[in-house]
């Protein structure tokens, strides 16, 4: 596992509010949901390892226009894991689906962050009919081609023994040693990076490895052809030790087959965009949301 893979959905853990209410979405389903606001629905997404509370300045900001529906995925950041060997996101997809029809959301916004974002994309590929606009905050459709153009679900589906290993067997000391690592290429502000650890060592490592594996072996580059919903992508360049342009040119490339797909590129927001320059980030959803 390479640690620009890892930069990219490990430790995606933060907090920036205090406690909602929360709603449970009944057992076996991999989420529970917390929901504010008035208006149209949209629904909200947290990235590996994350918090619900990641979205809580973005909830702030929207909740005057819409309802927000703001998922905390089963395993991450202290939520209970699912038990079973089903693929996780498949099932976090596919639960996504019944919750929305089931509360008759009519094309609910969907926005998500990293790992989230590749969620959003994948329920709005397998249910068109079903999503409206979509907002992707630095997640692609095949993460294994951001560090390397030739990889293929077939060449990454080796390393998935050695991301479980090296997810499950670290100690305590070593696994918050490499997150504090990568939180610094992911996040700006030292306090909020301490926050962020903070929910990713109270998340559960093999739910995470799961879900880096499954992220690192699926390829959606193509699939995205059959996505219908006007589709906003912030991508972010500072934190990954390499240049603006080489980035730009990896987020065309992956979301090449997404016709209309607008793709736009913070100044200086790392991986958390919505805690770097969250203004950045409402702008942009002002500008693309009804």
């Amino acid at each position: 596992m390479t640690r620009l893979a890892l930069s990219l959905l490990l430790a995606a853990a933060c907090a920036d509010a205090g406690p909602r209410p929360v709603t449970a979405v009944a057992p076996p389903e991999p989420f529970t949901v917390r929901v504010s606001g008035h208006g149209p629905a949209m629904i909200l997404i947290p990235g590996l390892a994350s918090a619900a509370d990641v979205w809580a300045s973005t909830v702030e900001h929207e909740q005057a226009h819409y309802t927000c529906h703001v998922l905390q995925l089963a395993g991450f950041a202290g939520q209970a894991a699912l038990a079973g060997t089903a693929p996780l996101l498949p099932t976090v997809r596919e639960a996504l689906a019944r919750y929305i029809r089931e509360h008759h959301l009519d094309h609910p916004v969907i926005v998500g962050h990293s790992l989230g974002g590749f969620v959003a994309l994948d329920l709005a590929i397998h249910e068109p009919d079903l999503v409206g606009k979509l907002v992707i905050v630095d997640g692609v459709p095949f993460l294994a081609a951001v560090q390397d153009p030739t990889a293929t679900p077939e060449s990454m589906r080796a390393i998935g023994p050695r991301i479980r290993d090296a997810m499950v067997k670290a100690t305590p000391a070593e696994f918050a040693q490499q997150e504090r690592g990568i939180l610094a290429t992911m996040i700006s502000d030292p306090g909020k990076q301490q926050i962020a650890l903070g929910w990713a060592l109270r998340s559960d490592r093999a739910t995470v490895a799961e879900a880096i594996i499954e992220m690192m072996t699926t390829d959606l580059r193509t699939q995205v052809a059959k996505i219908h919903a006007p589709t906003l992508v912030i991508a972010t360049w500072a934190g990954w030790g390499v240049g603006r342009e080489p980035i730009e040119h990896s987020f065309a490339q992956q979301y090449g087959e997404l016709h209309g797909a607008k793709v736009v590129v913070a100044e200086s927001a790392k991986h958390f965009v919505m805690w770097d320059d969250p203004n950045f980030l409402f702008s942009q959803l002002d500008a693309f949301l009804p």
